[in-house]
């Protein structure tokens, strides 16, 4: 069986955006794996750990140069080999699905692990629209994952709870904070991963285009009301929040 697990970069969600001229401007700012990708780079080397008959785990990004670093990152952690799809367009969930499923049709992958909801895009859409690319099965938001022989079987999270599956690979998986926690790269492994392959890929192969085209961005601000409640008073201060949430915040019916 090979893994292939997607590696998106996003701003650090600490770290303070910039607007340059109707656009995201990330010069300058912090970078890291999508926290939701790192949960599958770490599950991807957790199945080959368990004993799963894991030929190689491959790591996939598609983005500018900066995403590298993201990639020696997944390197260190354990992963094979990484492809890096370097472009400055801002491809969105459908037409990288498209990416992803040509990729993991030619490297023969049975498993792609992708993370549930992209954190730039606040979607959720890039591994079905990956698994209905492939024709594969999609298992979502999984925080229990099992392979054996061909059959994956694990438990997903549902709006009743969670419930348990069993699929036949190839499939599709998504996966979420709770299915583990990633590990950190040790320097001797940092030092490895400098020596793994990383393959750079021209965009143009895959023949996709945006489906999607960011004219604008803005980054949403709010002012403090400063507005003091007195307290001396317990009953007529909670009278005044209550009015304030309903009125003014409108968080409450």
């Amino acid at each position: 069986m090979k893994i292939l697990t997607l590696v998106r970069q996003v701003p650090d969600a600490e770290a303070r955006i910039k607007i340059q001229g109707q656009a995201v401007d990330l010069d300058g700012t912090t970078v890291v794996i999508d926290g939701m990708d790192e949960y599958g780079v770490e599950e991807a080397l957790r199945l080959r750990e368990a004993g799963a008959d894991v030929e190689e785990i491959v790591a996939l990004a598609v983005g500018p140069k900066r995403n590298e670093d993201a990639l020696r990152t997944a390197l260190a952690m354990g992963v094979d080999r990484a492809i890096h799809v370097e472009t400055d367009e801002k491809y969105d969930a459908v037409a990288l699905s498209r990416i992803v499923a040509q990729v993991a049709q030619a490297e023969g992958a049975s498993l792609v692990l992708v993370g549930g909801q992209e954190a730039d895009w606040d979607s959720q859409a890039l591994g079905a629209a990956s698994a209905e690319r492939l024709g594969w099965p999609q298992l979502t938001w999984t925080n229990e994952l099992k392979v054996e022989g061909d059959t994956l079987t694990g438990r997903h999270d549902v709006d009743d709870g969670n419930e348990s599956f069993r699929a036949t690979l190839p499939a599709v998986v998504t996966t979420q904070q709770g299915l583990n926690d990633p590990r950190y790269p040790t320097l001797p492994n940092i030092m490895k991963a400098k020596k793994k392959e990383l393959r750079k890929d021209d965009p143009a192969t895959y023949g996709v285009t945006p489906t999607v085209k960011v004219v604008g961005a803005e980054i949403q601000t709010r002012a403090r009301r400063n507005t003091m409640i007195d307290g001396k008073d317990p009953q007529a201060a909670a009278q005044h929040l209550l009015e304030l949430l309903r009125n003014e915040a409108k968080v409450i019916a």
